[in-house]
């Protein structure tokens, strides 16, 4: 009797089905990069608040072009002019405000000075070399939407407009919990039949990249009573629990069984390659409950699983919506490969020349093999039963942070 394996795409609906966006908190502007706004910010004033030159040179009215005129006054940035009389100019510099009466700038390269003032050539348009007013942002207007990002870009905006404080999602919390007796912390003694643990740097550092924090990262002996409380102590700590291992049908694989005693499973065993026993469900709490993904003990499962899962599930917490998809393109494969039952993750390389992205697999496949992952940028989509061929078209998925 062929095994019945769920999609990812149903293994998402499940992790995300009645996800409330987890609640707000005020910080200073210059403690906020990286967090995600809980409410829209509103331009208080205009950018540029002036009209201003964008170059070094000469501010004037149109009309008195063609000829040498008098230099009336300097303008430096930071400084205001006076009214500029008809028939003279003033000498100005990038960012100094443009004087009442004057209409253009001129750069000073195509000037030339003079005794009696500075030459100015013919035909200089309105508003050439002008950054008016309000070009950029308008009051009033709204600056940035409510699941933005604050990076630099955008944090830029807020100082520009004196903004001193936001409004932003707080960091969903995380409970990561690794188990296996097999697994210990680096700097420990590596004796016979272990491993050091590889999956929790690695997702510790994902999840921070996802705008997460996490409040508890402990590991789990094989032991079945122990798996339970653990599991239930992480609840009560966090938004979401996370285990690595433990999911799958061994005899010492005790997550499944203690998720199921003590909350739900709502999927489990998903149709594809690498992360096949990938477990989603729910812990119940007397303040509520706790998102629980139970992502395989192979550090490659791991680190697919985090992208296709952890990252839509902590966009959903944070109300972001660039995090709840990765960016999708179409790629030239320079690899052959053949799919079965399971739609295959393919870590590969986008490059980018004249004729579009070509997508270069590593070598070795295999869920065990992390050195697949670290130049990986994204992940080619190879459907089931599929065949693909050098040449062919592929889809893949881009690995950003936003």
């Amino acid at each position: 009797m062929a095994e019945t394996l769920q999609s990812v795409e149903a293994a998402l609906d499940a992790l995300l089905k009645d996800i409330v966006p987890i609640g707000s908190e005020i910080l200073p502007s210059d403690q906020a990069a990286g967090r995600v706004l809980a409410s829209p910010v509103a331009a208080r004033i205009d950018v540029p608040p002036f009209d201003n030159s964008a170059m070094d040179g000469y501010a004037l009215r149109s009309e008195d072009a063609g000829q040498v005129l008098p230099v009336s006054q300097r303008i430096a940035a930071g400084h205001a002019g006076e009214p500029l009389s008809p028939g003279s100019c003033a000498r100005i510099f990038t960012g100094g405000a443009i004087p009442s009466g004057a209409d253009c700038v001129v750069m000073q390269e195509r000037t030339e000075v003079h005794p009696e003032g500075v030459f100015i050539p013919p035909d200089v348009p309105v508003g050439d070399n002008v950054r008016r007013r309000g070009r950029d942002v308008k009051a009033d207007s709204i600056l940035l939407r409510a699941g933005t990002r604050l990076e630099a870009a955008a944090l830029g905006q807020l100082a520009g407009q004196g903004v001193t404080e936001v409004e932003v999602r707080q960091r969903p919390r995380i409970a990561l919990l690794s188990t296996g007796d097999e697994v210990i912390a680096p700097g420990e003694t590596l004796r016979q039949g272990q491993i050091y643990n590889s999956n929790r740097p690695m997702l510790v550092r994902l999840l921070e990249r996802f705008g997460a924090e996490v409040v508890m990262a402990e590991s789990v002996p094989d032991d079945y009573s122990a798996t339970c409380k653990r599991l239930q102590s992480a609840a009560e700590a966090a938004d979401v629990v996370i285990t690595t291992g433990g999911v799958s049908v061994g005899e010492e694989d005790h997550v499944r069984a203690a998720l199921l005693s003590l909350g739900q499973l709502d999927m489990w065993r998903l149709a594809m390659r690498p992360g096949k026993p990938l477990a989603i469900g729910r812990i119940p709490h007397d303040l509520g409950e706790a998102r629980f993904v139970g992502l395989p003990g192979n550090p490659v499962s791991s680190f697919v699983g985090a992208w296709l899962f952890l990252r839509p599930l902590m966009g959903a917490l944070l109300a972001c919506p660039a995090l709840e998809a990765l960016p999708c393109l179409t790629a030239r494969s320079d690899f052959a490969t053949r799919t079965q039952a399971r739609r295959h993750y393919m870590r590969i390389k986008l490059s980018f020349d004249e004729k579009g992205a070509t997508a270069s697999a590593y070598a070795d496949q295999n869920s065990a093999v992390l050195s697949s992952c670290v130049e990986a940028n994204a992940f080619a989509v190879i459907p089931a039963n599929s065949e693909i061929a050098v040449g062919d078209p592929v889809k893949c998925l881009w690995l950003v942070e936003t």
